[in-house]
């Protein structure tokens, strides 16, 4: 009779419909997870990710409900092999279930997977797999040998076609999602009317940037930074990221008339030059061509150099204008489709399978000086100004040949990223890095993407959201009071390019004073000034007052039209034409050599130097009351004043000759001056 009721229960646990759909989701969401660990990223493992997950949450209810039950019912039967399996079975299976729901939660409805919580996912699997298979196979060895009872061994072998069943269904969902799934056509060959002007293995010259297929992009997946923003992810890089120079770099107003002017007397063609390193989203639809009216696509209008145009070079020289091959990174499906239910989609199958967005928008050639080079060097060549080769603005080899450069020592080396990107507080999911000397995986920083620099101008300019932030940050950087704790101990405290008035000590009232300031170059990794230094200005304001507070002496005045006085000291560039005349219209097309330069290399120093007639200290009032006077004053040699010097030095991006140029001679536009250091001094003044 026992052995009668013993076998009435085995054959009912064995027929449970909850046990059978409990078995199948578990091999089913078993083999959807390994497919997910060990194949590559593909729509097949994006699908496994979804339906692994869509299938799993509700699994919650059944799987819990019955391992409830069958610890209930299996509790009194005494340890054996199959109980023990069966209780580490259900830890397994327990911790896999808490640890995938919680993963699910933190991919669509977080920032980003615990990498803790996602080991615990993994190596719960494979417990699944070393548990659970032991106890069910032992167990049905265990029911098929039985020869007394045929009901138990037909339910038993019910249980395993119901198993495979029910994860074969499964399975052909899988299937069929795969199947039926059809990403959106991408617009990659190039229009009908392109033209191949220097060629067709060349189709983007005169820049040297070049794709990985030699063909167009979509602007689809070169475009649609603010998506990572928007994700629930990257917000705080990409607020950085959105009033950055990068960002605005076709956007730029000064870029785009100068563009159309390179157009209108070259061929829109000629613009491909500017094109891959100020606007490759444009360059690389396809855009730039001839009879183009638009130079730049509608899309990537509003982006420059955008993350996935970052993220997505593969290969730089440091040759310089844009010698860089950019690849199309395979998407994750419906990252490129429209409509919130796509987003979210995509969003979460980001977060949840990781592994292919952090592989391949993370390389360690980000972080190299030589990755920047690629656009952060610059020449013309015969192609373009029909001469010949022209060096034009070259940060790398400036920083290369630097003080700041030291081979294979990067606790004395500081890079292009330790400066203009300096590590912030963050809470983004890319936070950490384990590849630097001094970061950990766990730092709780980020790179900051504001990749702060010298343009002050075009944030107001363009009005974009949180102008005011980086406008009053880049002059900090420009002064050297933006703190980066990263490199303190590497460079001096104080002004990145500090100045000082060197002045004798008296003076006699008609002799000529000469008057010095020196300028030196402190904080910068490059040339001061460095960029397009046929706009860019930088110079020494003195202004010399008796003590009456009348100016006996200046030089580096703006004038009311915002010009600066002929005759002031001044770091800059004047190139030429073939024919000699001033490139003062940015027209780098037409340059061939300059007729001046003037920089600082790192760590150098230059000088300035004035000599004015050192006049009476008396104020003009005492002056024009002696004067009227009908006799002579004998000064005793014990009367004295002095003379004040202030010494500035000023920065501005565009020179107002360029502004009138490009926005006209009545534009009240200027651009902002930031007075980068100063200094103050005072010579006494003897008549004896």
């Amino acid at each position: 009779m026992v052995n009668s009721e013993l076998r009435g229960e085995h054959q009912q646990r064995w027929a449970q419909r909850l046990l059978h759909w409990s078995a199948g989701l578990l091999l089913f969401e078993t083999l959807t997870g390994l497919l997910i660990l060990f194949l590559p990223f593909s729509v097949t493992t994006q699908f496994s990710v979804l339906l692994h997950t869509v299938i799993g949450v509700p699994f919650l209810v059944p799987m819990v409900w019955y391992t409830a039950r069958h610890l209930f019912q299996t509790n009194a039967a005494p340890m054996s092999h199959y109980k023990a399996t069966g209780y580490a079975s259900m830890v397994a299976i327990l911790v896999c279930l808490v640890s995938g729901l919680v993963l699910t939660l933190q991919a669509f409805f977080g920032r980003g997977i615990s990498y803790a919580w996602d080991a615990a996912h993994i190596i719960s699997t494979f417990a699944i797999l070393a548990f659970v298979l032991p106890h069910v196979l032992l167990l049905l060895l265990r029911e098929r040998s039985r020869q007394d009872d045929s009901g138990v061994r037909i339910a038993a072998s019910r249980f395993g076609r119901q198993t495979l069943l029910v994860a074969g269904f499964c399975c052909l969902l899988l299937v069929a999602a795969v199947a039926l799934y059809s990403p959106p056509k991408l617009q990659d060959s190039f229009p009908e009317d392109y033209s191949f002007q220097w060629g067709e293995d060349r189709p983007f010259a005169p820049s040297l940037a070049n794709t990985s297929t030699g063909g167009v992009f979509d602007v689809r997946t070169t475009a649609g930074s603010f998506q990572c923003g928007t994700s629930g992810c990257h917000e705080q890089i990409t607020d950085e990221w959105s009033v950055s120079a990068h960002r605005w770099a076709s956007m730029d107003s000064a870029f785009q008339t100068v563009q159309k002017v390179m157009a209108e007397q070259n061929g829109a063609e000629s613009t491909r030059y500017c094109g891959g390193c100020h606007d490759p989203i444009s360059l690389f639809s396809g855009t730039k061509n001839i009879f183009t009216d638009d130079l730049n696509s509608l899309d990537g209008y509003q982006e420059g150099i955008s993350c996935m145009i970052c993220h997505g070079v593969r290969d730089t020289d440091i040759k310089g204008n844009a010698n860089y091959t950019l690849e199309q990174l395979p998407r994750y499906v419906f990252e490129l489709e429209d409509g919130p239910v796509a987003k979210f989609l995509s969003d979460g199958l980001i977060r949840a399978y990781p592994r292919h967005h952090t592989e391949s928008l993370s390389k360690r050639m980000f972080k190299t000086p030589e990755y920047c080079a690629a656009c952060h060097k610059q020449f013309i060549d015969e192609e373009v100004n029909e001469v010949g080769w022209v060096q034009l603005q070259n940060q790398y080899d400036n920083w290369r040949k630097s003080r700041w450069n030291h081979p294979g020592d990067a606790a004395k080396t500081i890079e292009c990223r330790e400066c203009h990107m300096p590590l912030v507080e963050s809470t983004d999911p890319a936070a950490g890095d384990d590849l630097d000397y001094n970061r950990s995986k766990d730092d709780g920083r980020h790179r900051s993407h504001r990749f702060l620099g010298a343009n002050q101008l075009m944030p107001a300019l363009l009005e974009l959201e949180g102008a005011e932030e980086q406008i009053e940050l880049t002059e900090q950087w420009l002064r050297g009071e933006f703190p980066i704790p990263e490199i303190a101990d590497k460079w001096k405290e104080g002004p990145a390019v500090p100045i000082e008035l060197v002045v004798p000590e008296r003076a006699v009232p008609g002799e000529t004073v000469q008057v010095r300031v020196n300028i030196t170059s402190n904080k910068v990794g490059h040339d001061f000034p460095t960029g397009p230094l046929d706009i860019i200005q930088a110079w020494i304001e003195l202004e010399v007052k008796n003590d009456a507070g009348e100016v006996v002496f200046q030089s580096g005045k703006v004038n009311e039209r915002n010009f600066i006085e002929q005759g002031s000291f001044l770091f800059k560039a004047e190139a030429v034409d073939r024919y000699g005349n001033l490139i003062d219209r940015h027209n780098l097309w037409e340059m061939v050599g300059v007729r001046y330069r003037r920089t600082l290399f790192p760590g150098f120093a230059d000088a300035a130097e004035y000599a004015f007639d050192c006049p009476s200290t008396l104020s003009s009032d005492k002056k024009q009351m002696l004067d009227e006077q009908d006799f002579e004053v004998e000064l005793a040699p014990d009367v004295t004043g002095k003379l004040h010097l202030t010494a500035r030095l000023r920065y501005r991006k565009i020179d107002q000759f360029l502004l009138n140029f490009l926005f006209g001679e009545d534009t009240t536009l200027t651009s902002p001056i930031t007075d980068m250091s100063e200094d103050a001094a005072t010579i006494q003044v003897s008549t004896g």
